[in-house]
């Protein structure tokens, strides 16, 4: 019986080695079709639901321009008008101090900045808070041995409101006017244009700290002309063949304006 048993056949029992190695090999031969794999987030163009493929895991997270009036609240639309260097600033800087060559905007033309207009500004706001108290001081004190000094805080309100007002108002006032007379105007390289009208300032104002009337007069007059031929000078290159004399005239009183206002309320 033994040997009966022992001369059976065994390559097609169940449990023997060659049958499950041919199941491997036939297995092993079966093709897995390819798959799709897909992730989340669900991004179909619908809504939001659905699925996003492997192809393109960033395509929804893509950062998209901001046109139009978007652009305006958009804080990247801006970044262009902040990349400038040290170098450029300076030279800007040094410009806005010969205001007859009246090639400012052709500087400026490939890359305005509203670096300028935001720094020059505020240095000016700063400056005129601090040294109109100092000269009202001084002043007081070359009258009255006994006075005593006392910071009014009220000039920096004063001066930020009005430095800060002009900076904004008065550019956009005369963009507007332009476009509405027909003449071509760009409201950046106008912001530009008065922001650094603005340096001539700052530098008087350390020599305005002198407490000799008369000779302040002579230095606002200075530095209020100076500023305001920058701004007349270049807005008549940058409006060249219009008929707009008068617009710069305007520019041309309104910066005298703007050194008298700061003669007469912060050093009196």
């Amino acid at each position: 019986m033994d040997e009966s048993y022992t001369s059976l056949p065994t390559s097609h029992l169940l449990g023997s080695v060659p049958a499950v190695i041919k199941e491997e090999k036939s297995a092993s031969n079966y093709e897995v079709p390819e798959a799709n794999m897909q992730i989340f987030p669900p991004n179909n163009g619908g809504g939001g639901r659905g699925y996003q493929t492997l192809g393109s895991p960033t395509e929804g997270f893509e950062q998209q321009p901001a046109n139009g009036w978007r652009g305006v609240f958009n804080i990247s639309s801006y970044t262009q008008y902040f990349d400038v260097d040290t170098d450029v600033v300076v030279n800007r800087l040094m410009s806005s101090l010969y205001p007859i060559g009246g090639d400012f905007f052709n500087k400026i033309d490939a890359n305005p900045d509203l670096y300028g207009l935001i720094w020059i500004s505020t240095t000016l706001v700063f400056v005129l808070a601090s040294f109109g108290n100092c000269a009202t001081y001084l002043m007081d004190k070359r009258s009255d041995s006994t006075t005593s000094w006392s910071f009014n805080v009220s000039y920096v309100n004063l001066a930020a409101g009005s430095v800060y007002g002009y900076a904004i108002v008065v550019p956009l006032a005369f963009y507007f006017l332009l476009r509405y007379l027909g003449s071509n105007a760009s409201l950046v390289r106008f912001w530009c244009l008065w922001g650094y009208s603005f340096f001539v300032f700052v530098p008087a104002s350390f020599l305005l700290l002198i407490p000799i009337e008369f000779l302040r007069w002579i230095i606002i007059i200075l530095a209020g002309s100076a500023s305001a031929c920058f701004v007349a000078f270049n807005l008549k290159s940058y409006i060249e063949g219009s008929d707009l004399s008068l617009m710069v005239v305007a520019a041309f009183l309104l910066q005298m304006a703007l050194a008298i206002f700061i003669k007469v309320w912060f050093f009196p």
